[in-house]
């Protein structure tokens, strides 16, 4: 099994997802200089591809590995084709598209048409196409730039938000301003739903630093823990 994601770069846990700077004079600067940052930091592209190989863990135990293989078109579609790595056999085939999803099933020879809600009805998550992509990529979801908190320690940036559905903290590390954790809890709190990210061993392609290598932990009910290895990837601009 491959090795999980060494935390080592991740700040210390932080107890709140809401906190004050402590130097209220220099909070203004602080907080325009993260959104710069921020923005900057963003992948942008035009097209995207990549090779990726799943590793999923739910309440049941260790499922077989996974090898996805990516094509998008940034705001347009996303084609994804799903293998099993033990004998190299095509198993699904998605088509998405930003209103629908279409589900080839290989195995038992079934096409399913659904519209994009199926995607929230499955992984109980609210997607959408631009959500999806971002998460593929490697970019922040759920994440807002109004009424964002920002504290920096010494070799971290901590940022707080509150968007419709999460409250995001997210964690840079300096320097560099990495994106190495993000952490989202529900904004209902009946719901106990929460999501750790993690992002490690950063690699540059097309002139665009990203993550290669992520962990996912997604809890409310039951646990999800899925791990994220690309093995090659393009950006086109």
């Amino acid at each position: 099994r491959t090795q999980k994601i060494n935390t080592k770069a991740i700040a210390p846990p932080v107890t709140s997802t809401t906190f004050r700077t402590t130097s209220p004079a220099d909070t203004l600067v602080l907080i325009a200089n993260t959104k710069t940052t921020l923005r900057n930091s963003k992948i942008k592209f035009r097209t995207f591809s990549a090779k990726i190989k799943l590793e999923i863990e739910d309440a049941k135990g260790k499922k077989p590995d996974l090898l996805a293989n990516v094509r998008m078109i940034k705001d347009s579609a996303i084609w994804i084709s799903i293998s099993a790595t033990i004998l190299n056999v095509e198993v699904f085939r998605v088509f998405i598209n930003r209103d629908s999803v279409i589900l080839l099933n290989k195995q038992q020879k079934e096409v399913q048409y659904r519209s994009l809600d199926y995607l929230q009805d499955i992984t109980d998550i609210p997607f959408d196409f631009k959500t999806l992509q971002d998460l593929i990529v490697g970019n922040p979801i759920f994440f807002t730039e109004e009424n964002i908190t920002v504290k920096r320690l010494e070799n971290f940036l901590l940022i707080s938000s509150a968007a419709k559905e999460f409250k995001n903290l997210i964690t840079l590390s300096l320097p560099g301003n990495l994106f190495r954790h993000s952490k989202l809890d529900d904004m209902d709190v009946a719901r106990n739903r929460t999501a750790d990210f993690t992002y490690d061993s950063y690699s540059n392609s097309s002139g665009l630093t990203f993550s290669t290598c992520r962990q996912i932990i997604a809890t409310e009910n039951n646990k999800l823990e899925l791990q994220m290895h690309l093995n090659t990837s393009e950006f086109k601009k």
